[in-house]
């Protein structure tokens, strides 16, 4: 019992701080549902379709399942479940929060239910994987593995891009994901994660928002200005993007109005997806760079609202972009050779004893008890007993009286040499 209830406190703390914000479920009128979209005019996806709808690549949702409704059609090409109370296939949805996993495809990769009815994602050509992990709930798999294990199951079954529209709710992150991240990375993917929303107490972003390299999403409101409750602050913010009045498909097959980065953050996910497909040949630090290169500065850039601008779909699949040599949102490899090669590979115990262990000295630096040591005898007490034997026999000589040769004096007293001024420091 005490290790399940440890588990639902970390899963609650995933997601605690992007919820799913719903309104009353939508009539299915088409041209309700398809007008509410406003994102797709606005913020250039629509100009971005006349060059490639995202076509071939695979995005992978970690999130609560992907149910099987009518307007994702035949989106999800494969699926696994890492909660270990959902189906094989990750189609089944679970959690404190079911219907998010399914909202999310929706945004990102919606096929709508007609030529013009449903709801139609940024990218309506990709094709998605589902990887269902369990928040809010307990699980004998705590949150932390379930993520990492999803990350690399998704990295290799194809999947180029990685959405994660949840929190870790703090700025650090377990070592589990040291190792899956720059798996990703190591596999050139690129992680599109939410901001976090201030709306539920949150000023700050969290992991995995805070991991450099990551694609962190901002929200905004319907003016295009930051949203204070859909969306968090923070230095490590890529882009901005709608995250209010948002319209998705629930795993009910419902249409439902939401808000959050949590929605923000699949529309950033379909953008990357349509340069993958317009750029094939682009690295992902070359696809991120023309994530932000073209988005719409807002004040200074980068800033902790709305990272380097408001995303523009369009030109980042048009525009002239310069290469970059590097991920310009940071290196994971890096940061991990700084940050974490002073911990401790092993932390103490409560009741252990930690002894400091002295730097490592010379030999002849040793310290001495008693007898004088090898080197103190031939390197200060020898010579130092000729100098006073010859000492005396100039002495002696001068006088003219030489009555007898002196004996050699003894070695020096301990603290004789210890008040020696070449003796060593004692360290």
């Amino acid at each position: 019992m005490i290790v399940r209830k440890r588990l639902v406190s970390v899963a609650l703390a995933f997601l605690a701080v992007i919820p799913l914000t719903l309104g009353q479920a939508l009539p299915a009128q088409a041209d309700t549902i398809r007008g509410m979209e406003y994102w797709l005019s606005t913020y250039g996806f629509y100009d971005a379709w006349n060059v490639t709808r995202g076509g071939g690549v695979v995005v992978s949702v970690i999130d609560s399942g992907i149910g099987n409704v009518a307007d994702l059609g035949n989106a999800v090409i494969g699926g696994a479940d890492f909660s270990g109370i959902g189906s094989p296939d990750g189609r089944t949805p679970i959690g404190a929060s079911p219907d998010h996993g399914t909202l999310v495809a929706s945004l990102l990769a919606g096929r709508g239910t007609g030529a013009n009815a449903g709801v139609i994602g940024a990218a309506p050509e990709v094709s998605l994987l589902s990887a269902s992990v369990a928040l809010g709930v307990a699980t004998d798999i705590s949150s932390d593995d379930q993520i990492a294990q999803a990350i690399r199951w998704s990295v290799d079954n194809g999947a180029t891009i990685i959405n994660m529209s949840l929190t870790r709710n703090s700025l650090e992150w377990p070592r589990s994901w040291d190792d899956a991240f720059l798996y990703a990375f190591d596999h050139d993917v690129v992680i599109v994660a939410a901001a976090g929303n201030r709306g539920t107490g949150t000023e700050e972003v969290g992991a995995p928002a805070t991991i450099p390299g990551v694609l962190t999403v901002a929200g905004l409101d319907a003016n295009g200005e930051a949203s204070y409750d859909a969306s968090s602050q923070g230095i490590t913010i890529g882009v901005a993007a709608p995250g209010e009045q948002l319209v998705g498909v629930a795993a009910s097959g419902q249409y439902m109005t939401w808000s959050g980065s949590s929605g923000a953050t699949p529309l950033v996910s379909g953008l990357v997806a349509l340069v993958r497909a317009s750029h094939p040949g682009l690295d992902a630090a070359n696809v991120i760079q023309r994530v932000l290169a073209t988005a719409t500065p807002v004040g200074a850039v980068p800033s902790p609202t709305y990272g380097y601008g408001i995303i523009n779909a369009g030109a980042a699949v048009s525009a002239d972009v310069p290469a970059v040599e590097a991920n310009p949102l940071g290196d994971l490899a890096q940061w991990i050779h700084l940050y974490r090669r002073a911990e401790s590979t092993q932390a103490p115990t409560p009741d252990s004893t930690v002894t400091a262990t002295p730097l490592p000295l010379p030999d002849e630096w040793s310290q001495f008890s008693g007898a004088p040591t090898l080197f103190q005898s031939t390197n200060l007490a020898l010579p130092l007993a000729f100098l006073l034997g010859f000492a005396t026999l100039i002495v002696l000589g001068s006088i003219g009286v030489i009555r007898r040769v002196r004996s050699v004096p003894d070695v020096p007293e301990t603290e004789d040499i210890e008040d020696e001024p070449n003796t060593p420091p004692v360290l």
